[in-house]
């Protein structure tokens, strides 16, 4: 497996956030052809969907807790459709998943424009994440407010 561990890495990561969306009582399917959603979430009742990018990586341990280096292509954040996507970022720390940081695309394309979020490096933006126990930062932003922010997808009863 130590060639293709980032494979089974990312798929473990896509079930995890699918297992959260089911559990929140919203359904969840992978399109058969992936050209930028991972995952689509639907609330059955009303036929609410969302869709949902889950980026995943393994962390490094830090002094005071841990970090983790996303990437993804700057033509898919900025391709802004009727339904926005929702990146779903989650580690693996520990032997365990992190709390997920859960940031719709319109408001993760204004922190890359406006507030220098990220590097970018050719056609791609590299997100690097500090976790610590006072919440989760990226190039000296707080992304605290993001994490588990399922305020679009609340718990279907």
């Amino acid at each position: 497996m130590k060639g293709n561990y980032n494979l089974y890495l990312g798929k473990a990561g896509h079930l995890a956030v699918m297992s959260e969306f089911l559990k929140r009582g919203w359904n969840v399917a992978i399109p058969e052809v992936d050209i930028g959603d991972d995952i689509f979430v639907v609330q059955d009742e009303n036929g609410t969907l969302q869709r949902v990018q889950v980026k995943t990586s393994a962390s490094k341990t830090t002094k005071n807790g841990f970090r983790v280096q996303f990437s993804l292509p700057i033509r898919q954040l900025r391709n802004i459709s009727n339904i926005l996507v929702h990146y779903v970022f989650i580690v693996r720390h520990n032997g365990a998943w992190s709390t997920p940081v859960i940031i719709r695309q319109d408001y993760l394309l204004d922190l890359f424009e406006n507030e220098q979020i990220g590097s970018r490096y050719k056609d791609r933006l590299n997100l690097q994440f500090s976790f610590e126990p006072a919440g989760v930062r990226c190039s000296k932003l707080d992304l605290t407010s993001f994490l588990a922010d399922y305020s679009d997808f609340p718990v279907v009863e």
